[in-house]
């Protein structure tokens, strides 16, 4: 019976071995793309400053954002 388990055990160990190896290089991808897409964000904030345009998703003053034609 002990053979037996040291199979199961040898059998599934590289099945988990490459999950968590997947699972690291997908937690690494979406890390990744979280901090570019927060560094992209901080630029395009401080380049719309520059040439004095409203932050993302503000709407310009004086427009009516309430009312349709």
């Amino acid at each position: 019976m002990d053979s037996y388990w040291a199979a199961v055990i040898w059998s599934l160990l590289p099945t988990v071995v490459v999950l968590g190896l997947f699972a690291y290089v997908l937690r690494s991808i979406l890390r990744m793309d979280r901090t570019e897409r927060r560094a992209h964000a901080r630029i395009e904030a401080e380049e719309r400053a520059k040439r004095g345009l409203p932050p993302v998703g503000e709407a310009p003053r004086g427009a009516d954002a309430g009312t349709t034609a």
